[in-house]
């Protein structure tokens, strides 16, 4: 018998939904990932790289010409200058970087606060490092931060706060005034803090990402987490990537070498070739707004309320007009019956949801949103 460190988790429900589609031939839309291809310019630059010989480990921290680019770029949109050698270092893929966070700082008994919905990844990282999970709910109808629970939450064993802006799965963004009330906070604090930003770029309606790396009361004790997956739709290369401040960084790859020493080395070669042209980031703001649009136009003639959705590449829709059954019950319909896969809300919630909500993806190619949409308009 093993005595399991996570005894409540099972299978994703990511993973449980796409397995439902490919059974049911259903469009699949639950998964977060593109059905289009990267850039041909990324994948040649890959396999120039390979052909040149750099197929050997990559330094621990990751490749000085990747740190050096993603230093640039975190300066030119945030103002930080993260020094290369000792405050950035490049993971495979935010998992492992939101993982190895939770581990350099959380002991046994320390409380950690999350705000639910939230991505299924922070609560088994936390508890498998002994720390306490706290959930806070959102504002049910804005997605919002309750400030005032927060500061009821913090006491004397509250470790760390977990944020992630965009939000997934709402698509919700702080705002300066989130920003402030936090400083507010914590100034007088040793909490620590966790952003996920890995949708940094993917930010809607001339909106700015508020990174935690812009703010000097922020940064100087966060571990500011992202994604090139995200970025360059390749989620599959699993690159990520965590800037933090030199006495975070110096725990956090005591255990990132030892989780997976180093990340492959052809690939960070080329994102840092690929990097070096700005279009290849600051296109993809206009490129997802504009399937966020078509989707959500395509069902606006629908029974399905269609919630607010200011980044990441996910859409809420509301069905409380259409069905009774439970999200769970009512995503496996969706399915099975109607031919679309999507994702219901309630495992983003530690003790589940009575919420009407399913999460779709709009990373796809134009005509699977249009089926898609025409499909669940029917319902």
């Amino acid at each position: 018998m093993i005595n399991s460190k996570l005894p409540e988790v099972g299978t994703s429900i990511f993973a449980v939904m796409s397995k439902m589609a490919n059974d049911f031939n259903a469009i699949n839309l639950s998964q977060g990932f593109p059905d289009f291809n990267c850039s041909n310019e990324l994948i040649e630059l890959v396999h120039h790289f390979m052909k040149s010989g750099f197929n050997q480990y990559a330094p621990m921290p990751g490749t000085q010409e990747l740190r050096r680019q993603i230093s640039l770029k975190v300066k030119k949109n945030y103002g930080r200058d993260y020094n290369i050698e000792n405050e950035i270092t490049v993971t495979a893929g935010a998992t492992q970087a939101l993982y190895a966070a939770f581990s350099s700082i959380v002991n046994p008994g320390d409380e950690v606060i999350i705000f639910e919905p939230a991505y299924d990844s922070y609560v088994p990282a936390i508890i498998a490092n002994g720390g306490i999970p706290v959930s806070i709910k959102l504002d049910a109808n804005t997605y919002s931060i309750p400030w005032d629970k927060v500061v009821k939450s913090i006491n004397k064993k509250t470790r760390c706060i977990v944020f992630n802006s965009p939000h997934n799965p709402t698509g919700t963004i702080l705002t300066e005034n989130d920003i402030l009330r936090l400083i507010e906070i914590i100034r007088e604090t040793n909490i620590f803090l966790v952003s996920d930003e890995v949708y940094e770029h993917i930010i809607f309606d001339k909106n700015n990402h508020l990174s935690f790396s812009k703010y000097d009361e922020l940064a100087k004790r966060s571990f500011v987490i992202s994604s090139f997956g995200k970025t360059f739709h390749t989620t599959g290369w699993k690159i990520g990537y965590c800037c933090a401040p030199e006495y975070l960084t110096k725990e956090f790859r005591k255990f990132h070498q030892f989780i997976v020493f180093a990340v492959n080395t052809p690939i960070q070669l080329a994102i840092a070739e690929f990097l070096k042209n700005e279009k290849n980031i600051y296109s993809l703001p206009d490129f997802y707004q504009s399937k966020r649009n078509l989707f959500a136009s395509m069902l606006n003639d629908s029974k399905f309320i269609i919630r607010k959705c200011d980044g990441t590449y996910f859409q809420l829709l509301d069905y409380s007009k259409i069905s009774d059954k439970n999200d769970l019950e009512f995503s496996e319909y969706l399915t099975k019956e109607v031919g679309v896969a999507v994702i219901p809300l309630s495992p983003f919630y530690k003790n589940g949801s009575s919420e009407k909500l399913i999460r779709v993806c709009f990373a796809k190619n134009d005509n699977v949103l249009k089926l898609a949409a025409k499909k669940l308009s029917k319902v």
